[in-house]
């Protein structure tokens, strides 16, 4: 695709994601169904409202069903994805869309992530894209029946096997994702590069205050929830090493961390860089707090078999001891960064969960809230 962003003065591609891929074969393949002939492109607005025209292989057709296949382009973003074949195979049905994960495609085998156990791993949002396109077409064609869709990955048992899926409990075959239906290119330099820049330029305006967030989910949170201006303020995603580090020595005196669990959990145990190539150790991290909280070790083991925060915090919840962790896990946080930041420079973090019955801030530094208020709109 033509879409680039400058990283670190190099213009570097965009992709597309499994789950664009998916949903561009389900189009392309009911689109054949009603036109009776083959396509070879089809095009789909993706969740970032961005147009696509992708190239339709190994068009098929009869009077029952069409597929297809949609080679993915992560562009220039390392991914082991890239290349992969993502199939979709569509049937008319009375009613209803019903989407199914076929050959190649991972079932879900632990509780706490996107999809239910028994569940194809088809998450959400690729989930949504397939549905809104498909109904693209009935109103296109006014049809008012339902379909069904089966995803299929050639070879997606095997490049499972170089994932993190065995680890967390998705067997068989990849997962479709993504949550903008866009690859960004991430190189792992190029990103912590300009990160470094942002802070700079920042600084550069005479602010002695700036926001870092964890991912798009703590700007959002910091907008919706905290109702936060967002600036001065950059996002790390992994690399909180070197927007805390960067900030320091651009001479900020007042930071503020605000990130989901998922990527803060990893910070009670001084991971400053959260990228899953470098380890993992959330579960580990909320198993020792929660030993030092008093859970049993029913309990304990139960959260050993978890495979993600959310599940972990789910049964801190059921057992009454979720403030008490959380607890913990802030003091321990900040011990870590007191021990990383020099002492005349003010950190404060909020840490927080976007489901549950614990949705919402989950814990905050004793200073956040005087923090926040050098951002409140």
């Amino acid at each position: 695709m033509a879409d680039k962003r400058l990283v670190n003065q190099k213009l570097l591609s965009c992709g597309y994601t499994t789950g664009t891929c998916a949903a561009a074969a389900s189009k392309a393949a009911a689109t054949m169904l009603f036109e009776k002939e083959s396509v070879d492109s089809v095009s789909i607005i993706t969740p970032n409202q961005t147009n696509l025209t992708i190239d339709v292989l190994n068009p098929q057709f009869n009077e029952e069903s069409a597929s297809c296949l949609i080679q993915k382009d992560s562009g220039d973003d390392p991914d082991i994805t890239n290349g992969i074949l993502v199939s979709s195979k569509v049937s008319l049905r009375e009613d209803g869309i019903v989407i199914e994960g076929g050959k190649g495609v991972g079932k879900v085998t632990k509780p706490g992530l996107d999809q239910p156990v028994g569940m194809s791993a088809i998450n959400s949002v690729p989930r949504k894209m397939i549905k809104d396109s498909l109904n693209e077409i009935a109103n296109q064609y006014n049809y008012d029946g339902g379909f069904h869709v089966l995803i299929s990955v050639p070879n997606g048992e095997e490049i499972a096997k170089k994932t993190f899926n065995p680890e967390l409990g998705i067997v068989g075959g990849i997962s479709i994702l993504g949550t903008t239906g866009i690859v960004e290119p991430m190189s792992a330099k190029a990103l912590a590069d300009s990160i470094k820049v942002e802070v700079s330029v920042i600084a550069a305006e005479n602010n002695e205050r700036i926001l870092i967030f964890l991912g798009n989910f703590g700007k959002k949170f910091a907008e919706e929830d905290l109702n936060l201006s967002t600036k001065p303020g950059i996002m790390c995603s992994n690399f909180i090493d070197v927007a805390l580090d960067s900030s320091v020595e651009q001479g900020f005196k007042k930071i503020l961390l605000i990130g989901h669990i998922g990527k803060l959990v990893k910070l009670g145990i001084a991971m400053f860089n959260t990228h899953s190539h470098n380890g993992d150790g959330r579960i580990e991290t909320l198993l020792s707090c929660a030993v030092e909280s008093g859970a049993d070790i029913d309990t304990l083991r139960d959260i050993q078999k978890c495979v993600t925060t959310n599940a972990v915090l789910d049964i801190l919840w059921e057992k009454g001891l979720l403030d008490e962790t959380m607890d913990i896990l802030k003091h321990r946080i900040k011990h870590n960064i007191d021990r990383r930041i020099p002492s005349d420079v003010e950190v404060g973090f909020i840490c927080f969960a976007n489901s549950g019955e614990y949705e919402g801030i989950l814990f905050e530094s004793d200073n956040a809230n005087q923090l926040k208020g050098l951002w409140e709109n």
